[in-house]
């Protein structure tokens, strides 16, 4: 029969709700399974209702069978008589004593009984699994009401349950269950009353209700792209707001407003942030520039919209004063880091000002390592004075009063800032990239100075985070290291950057309280694993285990490795080097001597193998022709005796095989390699 739930509230916020929304269903169908009434349902929801639809859903429970177990035997039954045991189980049981019996359990024969529990009609307990999900549901914080008894993300307000087109009657949070729903605001504020599920899907409609957000998403966009063609346009589609919108409207309509175009000389990010963090506004382009246009979704149901879409331009012109206010007043202001001086930064790291000195240090030794291609990029201009400049008013917009309305702004202001004061281009576009890459799908730092800075800020993250005891445990990570560390890494590979971690570790590690390094390089090493994590994470062990630091090379090493240990054919051509690994596992490898060699297999595989030379960064080509000397290293296996009575002759054989090993160990640890 159908089941029809609906769970009316005040109006949801959308963040926090959104934030929960994917868990909704899942734990429904938690409560289902625990009460025994699985079934396939639908979930929507609007800004003031959860909605859950069965079109099939049990009567009644199943009947089950509840088994207890007693004491063993011995213990229940001495001397033919049941002991104090025995009756105590039967009383617990709820049976004569004539009834008791013994099973094999365990390997153990013990007192057994089952009980058949009869299923419990499914109205029954609809009122207490509804509640057992609403109290499983977490948005963050709760409001009371009902004298401080009730909680919940905001006041519930109805409840109705519908099996089988007859209404469940049963009162959670204070509310009694009933067949009514509340409809639009515009069509009205009292309850209106259904007696099926069908009509209650044909009057939630017909009332300003579009139950389903697929739907509304739908219609907000067939109505953008109608304003676009009308109109010749682009509007901006957050996906983030676009579900904010779909999350707090029942019947969204988009309109179109504006406003005037002196804001316009404002920075076009600060006016697209007050629109989407302030008004949940879409920003309008034309002709890739920004409009003085915008997009708002309203909820409301008229047919006028002139009210609607002017009081709208008078909320946003409010804003955007504001935001006007701000930029004149930063331009007006000194651009420069020594108010930094005044913001404290961590507790055993001082000011944000200390912070940009030690990220200086790094970045000036990263500086002095791509130099050729920094001087290139920066087409003459002083280098070290460049990313001084750079480095130290990356942060110098954290003073402005831009930045303390828009937090997010921060980096892309202190561009448009060092702009305003006359600094050239690749300094301006290094401290708007400094905190890129900002997320998993984000944009990259582009060109290489760019990338020094933003490096250069993530490692002394970092290192300064490390330094202070506060690396990442478990899954506590409230300073996002292992993001900033995954950042470091795309950074470098981005722009084919050698970065010798350890090394770099070492030199700036008198500028922080001693800590544990190895700790530290071991973290960024480990974050390979989310960067590739495609690869077997074997392979990627094998080359981290090669002991190699620098991240270029590492991923180099990955990717030849990954390679050539996808083929169809590699885990079986492995043994061979699986065993020459476990072999050599524990000895002392020492040189070849050749005047040694008793056999043609040993002479074959040492010259075969000192014919093979690394050129450079061809890791696969390398790889290949160590792999390739698979037949040589069987022929040695079944012709040479590594065990011989002689020690010089068996160490010499083992150096033989030995020196393969480490041949692989310049690029990876073999032995680590596991399918």
């Amino acid at each position: 029969m159908e089941l029809l739930i609906e769970i009316a509230v005040e109006e949801l916020p959308a963040i926090p709700f959104l934030k929960e929304r994917e868990n909704i269903a899942p734990k429904w169908q938690a409560v289902l399974q625990k009460h025994g009434l699985q079934s396939e349902f639908e979930f929507e929801y609007s800004p003031r209702r959860l909605v859950f639809f069965h079109k099939d859903f049990a009567e009644r429970q199943s009947d089950s069978t509840a088994v207890t177990t007693g004491a063993p035997k011995s213990v229940a039954l001495k001397d033919g008589a049941w002991t104090a045991a025995a009756l105590s189980f039967a009383k617990k049981c709820g049976i004569d004593e004539s009834e008791l019996e013994f099973r094999q359990v365990g390997g153990k024969e013990v007192l057994y009984h089952a009980a058949v529990q009869k299923g419990r009609a499914s109205r029954e307990i609809l009122g207490e699994m509804i509640e057992e999900l609403l109290k499983s549901l977490n948005f963050g914080r709760a409001m009371r009401w009902g004298e401080g008894e009730f909680e919940f993300i905001r006041p519930i307000r109805g409840v109705a349950c519908l099996l089988g087109g007859a209404n469940v009657d049963f009162e959670i949070y204070g509310v009694r269950s009933e067949a009514a729903f509340f409809p639009h605001r515009k069509f009205g504020y009292e309850k209106i009353k259904f007696k099926s599920a069908a009509q209650y899907f044909e009057l939630l409609e017909k009332n300003g209700v579009i139950l389903s957000a697929r739907k509304r998403r739908e219609k907000i966009l067939n109505e953008f792209a109608n304003l676009e063609k009308k109109h010749g346009f682009k509007i901006n589609t957050d996906e983030d707001l676009l579900d904010e919108v779909v999350a707090i409207t029942e019947y969204p309509t988009a309109l179109l407003g504006g406003f005037d175009e002196e804001f316009l000389s404002v920075p076009k990010e600060a006016i697209i942030t007050s629109m989407k963090e302030n008004q949940r506004y879409f920003p309008v382009f034309e002709g890739g520039r920004l409009s003085n246009h915008f997009v708002v979704v309203s909820n409301a149901v008229t047919q006028d919209n002139d009210l609607i879409v002017k009081g709208n331009g008078k909320v946003l012109r409010a804003r955007l004063s504001d935001a006007m206010f701000f930029w004149q007043s930063d331009l007006k202001a000194e651009f420069s880091a020594e108010k930094l001086k005044q913001i404290s930064y961590l507790d055993g790291l001082g000011s944000v000002y200390d912070k940009q000195l030690r990220e200086l240090a790094v970045a000036q030794i990263l500086a002095e390592a791509y130099a050729p291609r920094l001087q290139s990029e920066l087409a003459g201009a002083d280098m070290n004075a460049c990313v001084k400049d750079a480095v130290m008013l990356s942060k110098a917009d954290l003073t402005s009063t831009m930045v303390g309305e828009f937090s997010e702004l921060q980096g892309i202001m202190g561009g448009y800032y060092a702009e305003h004061a006359g600094f050239c281009e690749p300094i301006c576009r290094a401290i708007r990239e400094q905190y890129l890459p900002s997320g998993e799908d984000s944009a990259l730092p582009s060109g290489v100075f760019s990338s020094v800075i933003a490096a250069a800020m993530k490692f002394e993250t970092l290192a300064g985070l490390f330094s202070i005891g506060k690396a990442p445990s478990g899954n506590k990570d409230p300073y996002a290291l292992r993001r900033a560390a995954a950042g470091l890494i795309k950074i470098v590979l981005n722009e084919g950057l050698s970065f010798d971690v350890a090394a770099l570790i070492k030199r700036i590690a008198p500028n922080y309280k001693n800590f544990d390094q190895q700790k530290l390089l071991d973290f960024i090493k480990d974050r390979l694993y989310g960067i590739y994590e495609d690869v077997n994470p074997s392979v990627i062990k094998a080359c981290i285990a090669s002991g190699e630091n620098d991240l270029l090379r590492l991923s180099g090493a990955i990717l030849a490795l990954s390679k050539i240990a996808s083929a169809d054919d590699f885990k079986e051509n492995f043994a061979t080097f699986k065993r020459l690994a476990n072999i050599i596992k524990d000895e002392k490898i020492g040189s070849v001597d050749e005047r040694l060699f008793e056999h043609d297999a040993e002479r074959a595989l040492n010259a075969a193998f000192g014919a093979i030379k690394f050129e450079g960064s061809d890791y696969e080509g390398y790889l290949r022709s160590l792999f390739n000397l698979k037949s040589r290293i069987d022929q040695f296996f079944d012709s040479v005796m590594i065990n011989a009575e002689d020690a010089a002759v068996r160490a010499n054989r083992i150096a033989n095989i030995g020196q393969i090993y480490e041949g692989f160990l310049k690029i990876a640890d073999i032995k680590e390699i596991g399918f």
